[in-house]
C-alpha cells in the first residue's frame, strides 16, 4: 500500500509539472540538457520501480487551465503598441483542433489550437490556426532530472496571405518552442529516499542512477533504477 501511495503522488507532482511548465515561461537552453531517455530493457533492472502517468490524466489538467484561468498567453516579436499586443494565445479548441496531450506510437505528441496578432513594420495582422509538436524525454545525471524538449514540427495557419505567412509561420514555431524548453517533468529528489529506519539503528537511502521511459497503452512509464545503500547512526 505505501509503495502504491508513493506512486500516486509522484503521478500528481510529475503530471502537473509538465502541464505546468508547458504553458508558463521558463529559461531556455540552446544545448539540451543530459541526454535522450532509452526504453526499459527486456530485463527488469533490481531495485527499479515503475511511475505510470496515463494520457487522461494530462488532459484533464488541460482542461481544468482552459475552464478556470486565462488562455496561456506568449508575446511574438515583442513590439505590442494600444491597438495590436502581438500575442500568441493557446487555446482548447479552434481550427479544426482541440489542445491536447496525446500518446501515440511511442511519442508524445501535443496539438495546440491558437489565435493571435502580430504586429509588423506594416501594421497588425491577425492569425488563428494550429500547430503540432512532439516531446523528447531526456535524463540530467547530474540533476537526477528528467527534462522534456518540445519541438514544434509544423504550423497551419487559417487563410492567411502565403507572403505573410511566410513571416509569421517560423515566428509562431520559434515562440512556442523557446518559451517552453527545457520543460522539467521530474526532480530527482521527489523520487529519491531517505528513511530513517530506528530498529536497524541507521539510513536507508535510494538514489536515483537512471530512468528508461516507454510510451504504450495511452501512458507513460518511468523506469527509475535505484541504487540502495544503508547509512548506520
Amino acid at each position: 500500500m505505501g509503495k502504491l501511495i508513493l506512486g500516486l503522488v509522484i503521478g500528481l507532482i510529475s503530471g502537473a509539472a509538465l502541464i505546468f511548465f508547458f504553458f508558463v515561461s521558463v529559461p531556455t537552453s540552446a544545448q539540451p540538457p543530459g541526454r535522450p531517455i532509452q526504453p526499459p530493457d527486456a530485463t527488469v533492472a533490481p531495485g527499479s520501480a515503475q511511475i505510470v502517468l496515463r494520457q487522461e490524466f494530462f488532459n484533464e489538467v488541460l482542461t481544468a487551465i482552459f475552464r478556470d484561468l486565462n488562455d496561456p498567453a506568449f508575446p511574438l516579436s515583442g513590439q505590442p503598441n494600444a491597438g495590436c499586443d502581438d500575442t500568441l494565445k493557446v487555446l482548447s479548441e479552434g481550427s479544426g483542433a482541440a489542445t491536447a496531450v496525446r500518446f501515440e506510437n511511442n511519442r508524445i505528441s501535443a496539438p495546440l489550437a491558437f489565435s493571435g496578432n502580430y504586429n509588423s513594420a506594416i501594421g497588425c495582422f491577425p492569425f488563428s490556426g494550429w500547430a503540432l509538436g512532439y516531446l523528447d524525454l531526456r535524463y540530467d545525471a547530474a540533476a537526477k532530472s528528467v527534462f522534456g524538449q518540445i519541438n514544434v514540427e509544423t504550423v497551419n495557419l487559417d487563410g492567411v496571405n502565403p507572403i505573410l505567412s511566410g513571416l509569421i509561420t517560423p515566428l509562431i514555431q520559434t515562440t512556442l518552442n523557446n518559451r517552453v524548453n527545457p520543460i522539467q517533468i521530474l526532480q530527482g529528489s521527489q523520487i529519491s529516499v531517505n528513511a530513517p529506519i530506528a530498529s536497524a539503528g541507521g539510513t536507508l537511502a535510494a538514489n536515483v542512477e537512471d530512468v528508461r521511459a516507454e510510451v504504450k497503452d495511452n501512458a507513460l512509464s518511468l523506469h527509475v533504477i535505484y541504487a540502495f545503500n544503508g547509512a548506520p547512526r
